[in-house]
């Protein structure tokens, strides 16, 4: 009995080994984009952060629907897989936490720029890119915006998933600390620059944790996601047009959760039916 030939992938997955003489340490890149892409042809490109993810959320199984479905425009997506010092590498380059977490923030940063930028358009022959975009998840997600926010020239969107916005300068169990002072993310955005070109796209969980600091019965994490917003809309931006906030009533704190909200953000970001 004849076999029936297997659908081709209209995803192309291509891994790399970039070594980093900022870091130190060789960085894994997974690299996504549409199979019949030809090189120099012009694409959007979308940084993420915790590439190593990319596979237990099943990416490219969520990219093949959202292209065989004709839902968003193609693009080159580079998951960049974190090491080992994730929680020295990732947080807010301008200054580490008050457990002096993020301290090789800036050199990430870094990276990111003078070494990822020119690897991806040599590699793929795009000198430059239609729109440039970040992405991450937790640790990851705070990074992601922290990047974006420093160096807005370079992007128009900005995808935050569970993000780390309690990151603080003070440690809360301190007498002294004050949200409204201590939170390093909030206090960069109220410091800030009105960049009006940039997109913002937060994702929370209800159930992404228990912590309520503030006794007012909303989990931190929401309330810090809320207050950022607020931080943003104080600075200029629409919460119609520039900020989309999901929450997900039963979303954890975990790879699943972000996998589901993965094609909202896409959508969002580059859907065709928004072009």
């Amino acid at each position: 009995m004849r076999k029936e030939a297997k659908e081709a992938s209209v995803v192309r997955k291509e891994e790399e080994y970039l070594p980093s003489e900022v870091l130190g340490r060789e960085v894994i890149i997974e690299f996504f984009l549409p199979a019949d892409h030809l090189p120099g042809n012009p694409l959007s490109l979308l940084l993420i952060n915790d590439g190593q993810d990319m596979e237990k959320m099943h990416f490219q199984q969520i990219l093949e629907k959202l292209y065989c479905g004709h839902a968003i425009e193609p693009l080159l997506f580079a998951a960049i897989h974190a090491g080992v010092d994730r929680k020295m590498e990732y947080g807010t380059q301008a200054e580490p936490d008050y457990k002096d977490r993020g301290a090789r923030a800036p050199l990430y940063t870094s990276f990111i720029f003078d070494e990822l930028l020119p690897f991806i358009r040599y590699k793929f022959g795009i000198p430059s890119f239609r729109e440039k975009a970040f992405a991450g998840f937790s640790l990851g997600g705070l990074s992601a915006l922290d990047i974006v926010w420093n160096r807005p020239g370079e992007f128009t969107k900005v995808g935050v998933f569970s993000a780390s916005l309690w990151w603080r300068s003070l440690d809360q169990e301190d007498e002294h600390y004050d949200d409204d002072v201590h939170r390093i993310m909030h206090q960069q955005i109220r410091n800030g620059q009105y960049a009006p070109w940039l997109k913002f796209f937060l994702q929370c969980g209800q159930l992404d944790e228990l912590k309520d600091r503030n006794q007012n019965g909303i989990i931190d994490s929401i309330d810090d996601t809320l207050d950022l917003i607020k931080e943003l809309e104080a600075k200029g931006y629409s919460r119609d047009q520039d900020i989309y906030y999901l929450e997900l009533e039963d979303g954890h704190h975990d790879v699943f959760t972000w996998g589901r909200a993965m094609p909202e953000f896409l959508k969002w970001g580059w859907g065709k039916t928004s072009l």
